[in-house]
């Protein structure tokens, strides 16, 4: 029997709000919910600050319907709504537009708005033979798409033309070798330097690669840092124009690491559309402004959902709240990736979108959201260009 929106609100009503009197259903916290192919969507709403200390209860409701009869799986984010006139987190230390231009994503005179001051090329890192650009894909918090985000983002790129590979950088959870559907071991070269796997046209490393899916990685920080130096410098990448970097989510070591020891030539940060997930997106963002490294833009992911049956448009998760960020710290939004089971269900068979399916509709948001990133790249290695001065 198909499950119904009743069957699921009734499940929820065993799921309490911590804090108050009553379930989350009574107290009105459920958006409204959507089922499709017999996967349940719904947000929950919950008061900005107490967001970490209600994630437990979003996992108990999403364990709740996803224990129910008939359901293959459930989609639950927890979501935050703004009084009229309350200013969102951060906005006493909003920082002005940089370079003369408007916080409104768009550029006067052909130029793209940058996510940071210029300072000139990054000195004191080095770089990695073979390699033009190196692009990070970071998140503020998990769960937002990031890793999806980051290989079609790189296959979008080869798909341009460009030369291309990606680096894993998520040490404790790596995702590539499930995305690209790669298996085995790299083989070694020289007795020390790891040859990069390959799966449709783009080279790749993963920790992933090296220990079992099943492997914890109980590490502390000096070798993760310790292994994401290996796994960048060690490697045989040969001749690449772009490495894009699949960062783990968070402003942890990691993150530190590639930003102060490789000369990143930019960050993409990726969001879903709710007030939480931008505040840690905002974090992201900020991190990568101290150290230094340009913010190429956002991309909005989990943006809207199509309902295949009708071609009727549901905003699950809010709607827009990546653009409004990017127009507010004044940097280029690059654009809006559905909630699109056919997204999904690729990554999880290790066929990207953009990969098995090059001429559908969302590979084609997938390619011009790095079309816009090659344009942002060039625009802040043009700009981070010194000038040679002659004297005859």
């Amino acid at each position: 029997m198909p499950v119904t929106k009743e069957a699921v609100l009734e499940r929820l009503k065993t799921i309490s709000a911590p804090g108050l009197s009553g379930d989350i259903v009574s107290l009105g916290l459920v958006s409204d919910v959507f089922i499709a192919d017999r996967k349940v969507f719904f947000s929950i709403t919950v008061p900005v600050d107490k967001a970490q200390e209600l994630e437990p209860m979003r996992e108990a409701a999403e364990k709740a319907v996803n224990e129910m009869p008939d359901v293959a799986g459930a989609v639950v984010a927890l979501t935050a709504e703004k009084k009229a006139g309350q200013a969102s987190p951060a906005a006493a230390s909003r920082p002005a537009p940089r370079h003369g231009h408007a916080p409104s994503g768009h550029a006067p005179s052909g130029h793209a708005p940058s996510g940071h001051a210029p300072s000139g090329p990054q000195s004191g890192k080095r770089g990695v033979p073979g390699i033009q650009s190196i692009i990070a894909v970071a998140s503020g918090k998990g769960g937002v798409g990031k890793s999806t985000t980051a290989v079609n983002l790189a296959l979008g790129l080869l798909a341009n033309g460009l030369k291309v590979g990606i680096l894993d950088a998520d040490i404790y959870g790596p995702s590539m070798p499930r995305l690209l559907g790669i298996s085995g071991k790299p083989e070694v070269a020289n007795g020390r330097t790891l040859k990069p796997m390959q799966k449709y046209g783009l080279k790749v490393m993963s920790m992933g690669f090296l220990v079992g899916e099943d492997t914890p990685m109980i590490w502390r920080g000096p070798m993760v840092v310790s292994a994401l130096t290996q796994m960048l410098r060690e490697v045989e990448w040969g001749e690449l124009e772009v490495l894009v970097v699949d960062m783990p989510p968070g402003t942890g070591d990691a993150q530190l690491t590639m930003a102060q020891q490789v000369p990143l030539a930019g960050a993409v940060i990726v969001s879903t559309p709710q007030d939480l997930a931008l505040i840690d997106a905002r974090k992201g963002l900020n991190m990568f402004r101290k150290v230094d490294v340009p913010v190429l833009g956002i991309v909005e992911n989990m943006s809207y959902f199509i309902a295949p049956d009708t071609g009727k448009r549901y905003d699950i998760f809010g709607h827009g709240g990546a653009k409004r960020e990017a127009e507010r710290v004044g940097v280029t939004f690059l654009g809006e990736v559905p909630l699109e089971m056919r997204i999904r269900e690729t990554s999880d068979e290790g066929t990207p979108v953009v990969a098995s399916e090059p001429d559908g509709p969302h590979a084609r948001i997938y390619r011009d959201i790095a079309a816009k990133v090659s344009v942002r790249l060039e625009a802040e290695q043009s700009m981070s260009a010194t000038p040679a001065i002659v004297f005859e």
